[in-house]
């Protein structure tokens, strides 16, 4: 596994303006892309690489995160998360992905519901398409395109690190607001907003 030089700052999510600085890894060898369990598989691996985990400086004031090789092109990251940082609602649009907490704990708050994908700004979610999951170290998720989220290092003392892989390298970003039920698109980033 190789890695990129260590960057630290305000990272939202992979994929974001610092974050894509760096450009996506080349695609590998000519063979099957990466489904939701390959990218799994890898987050987990990594994230039981103790000696690589260690070795991610970890920041008081804002996220950090290293560039790693993905498997067959995809993006990956490993992060570092301070007390109380998150993400915000975002979803990473064509890109299916996975992500495994190495240490201390995440919670991902997501939706149950298939938004789609262009030509609206506002939308009023039903009361039921909530879900929350609790991500202590060695737990993790995969997820499908458009998948609705924000991922929170809610602990009030204590350093979360994760990995995340995507397939194919981040397209595109969308980042919402929200209040209550009502969800509305705010942002959509794209790679030639990242450079």
């Amino acid at each position: 596994m190789s890695v990129s030089p260590s960057v630290s700052g305000p990272l939202p999510v992979p994929g974001s303006a610092a974050a894509a600085a760096t450009p996506p890894a080349a695609a590998g060898a000519a063979g099957p892309a990466p489904t939701q369990a390959d990218l799994l598989d890898f987050a987990r691996r990594t994230a039981a690489d103790t000696q690589l985990i260690a070795s991610l400086p970890l920041d008081p004031e804002g996220r950090t995160w290293v560039r790693l090789e993905g498997p067959g092109g995809s993006e990956a990251w490993l992060i570092g998360w301070p007390p109380g940082s998150g993400t915000g609602w975002h979803d990473h649009a064509d890109s299916v992905g996975a992500f495994v907490t190495a240490s201390g704990e995440l919670r991902e708050h997501s939706l149950a519901a298939r938004l789609p994908t262009d030509g609206w700004k506002t939308l009023e979610l039903s009361e039921d398409v909530d879900r929350r999951r609790r991500l202590p170290a060695g737990q993790g998720r995969a997820f499908g395109r458009h998948h609705v989220h924000e991922v929170l290092n809610e602990s009030p003392d204590r350093h979360a690190v994760s990995v995340h892989a995507y397939f194919p390298p981040l397209p595109r970003i969308r980042r919402y607001s929200r209040t209550g039920q009502v969800l509305r698109l705010e942002q959509v980033e794209r790679p030639e907003d990242w450079q």
